[in-house]
């Protein structure tokens, strides 16, 4: 990339597998726009429904094997619509403390009872869970709500005991795989399919924006899921269609993920020795075990300053501050590509090493 008219190698953004400027995506883009125009001009319900729309939601829930999919307009709107669908006051929501901000902000507009347990805590989830049904009142529904990937930690969830402890009291699973789609399993199909998990996720919210290279995001699940969502989610009622450009970028961007999962595998390898010549440094990467690779620092001043100095020796790599994470644990938060070359994964380890010692 360029910063400042100076080229830098990108370690801070989310275009995993090098899509968005893939040939075939931004051929697609390009003749959508033609054939399409650059907006719909209205919500799905009104005039923005197109065959592209169809199309892609039918590739997306055949991608993942389930019945239906759905798109909208951001990953945030997507939490922020599928949640308050589900449960609503007397309900009773489990949020893991690390999960991303759209989630935090959707328990809170459902107006159901939020309880937030420890990060990654299958123990205490269950504690919870029982204590719900024993004590709830009948109907009561429970959801948990999971990430796949946490956004900067890069760790995964423990998806297979979450869903299954869900499941045995009774709970719905929603799991936000934004970082995993497309970039974990043997077929993309996420975190959940990596941790053998996915016959216990009952609602699956996936991005078009990162591993796909396109915008915008989906939720998929069974065919009920989906008319509830068109009747009841506000977020994909009251807001016009993703244009027409970035459907048509997503369907290529997923028929690459489908068809060369060689680019996840290089993604992967890419990670694994971005964390191998950081610890070869005495650099911590813990508990990263994906793309996203996070640095502590620890002080917001020192982190920017590590930023800088980075930038200065042609790395872009993000320092990341509260309250995007808990107070003094500022970190730079580095993430990966498929077509990263290991000269510059190599050089990058080494001067964030250099520069956290000065």
């Amino acid at each position: 990339m360029q910063v400042d008219g100076r080229d830098v190698v990108h370690f801070a953004g989310s275009n995993y597998l090098d899509l968005a400027h893939h040939p075939a995506v931004v051929e697609a883009a390009a003749r959508a726009a033609q054939d399409y125009g650059c907006a719909v001009g209205g919500s799905r319900l009104i005039c923005g429904n197109t065959d592209l729309h169809e199309a892609l939601e039918a590739e997306l829930a055949d991608h993942l094997g389930l019945a239906a999919a759905l798109t909208f307009s951001s990953g945030y709107m997507a939490n922020l619509g599928v949640v308050p669908c589900l449960v609503r006051v007397g309900d009773l929501v489990l949020s893991d403390s690390l999960n991303h901000a759209s989630i935090v902000d959707a328990c809170r507009l459902s107006k159901a009872e939020i309880i937030v347990f420890p990060h990654g805590d299958v123990a205490r989830l269950t504690e919870l869970l029982r204590a719900a049904r024993d004590a709830g009142p009948r109907g009561r529904r429970i959801l948990l709500v999971l990430d796949g990937v946490y956004s900067m930690d890069g760790d995964i969830a423990p998806v297979a005991a979450m869903t299954q402890v869900a499941r045995e009291y009774g709970a719905l699973t929603v799991l936000d795989d934004a970082h995993g789609f497309g970039t974990l399993g043997a077929r993309g199909r996420g975190a959940a399919e990596l941790t053998a998990a996915e016959s216990g996720v009952d609602v699956y919210v996936g991005t078009l924006g990162k591993a796909l290279g396109s915008f915008g995001a989906f939720v998929a699940g069974s065919a009920r899921l989906r008319e509830l969502l068109i009747n009841g989610a506000r977020t994909f009622i009251f807001t016009c269609g993703l244009a027409a450009p970035q459907i048509a970028a997503a369907r290529a961007g997923l028929a690459i993920v489908r068809s060369e999962p060689e680019r996840r595998s290089l993604l992967q390898a890419n990670a694994s020795l971005l964390r191998a010549e950081l610890a070869s440094h005495g650099v911590d990467t813990r508990p990263s075990a994906t793309q996203i690779v996070p640095v502590i620092v620890g002080e917001n001043a020192r982190t920017m300053e590590v930023c800088e100095r980075l930038l200065a020796r042609g790395f872009y790599a993000q320092g990341i501050r509260y309250p995007s994470v808990p107070d003094g644990t500022a970190r730079l938060r580095l993430t990966v590509m498929s077509s990263h070359d290991a000269q510059d994964i190599r050089g990058l380890a080494q001067a964030v090493a250099e520069e956290l010692q000065r």
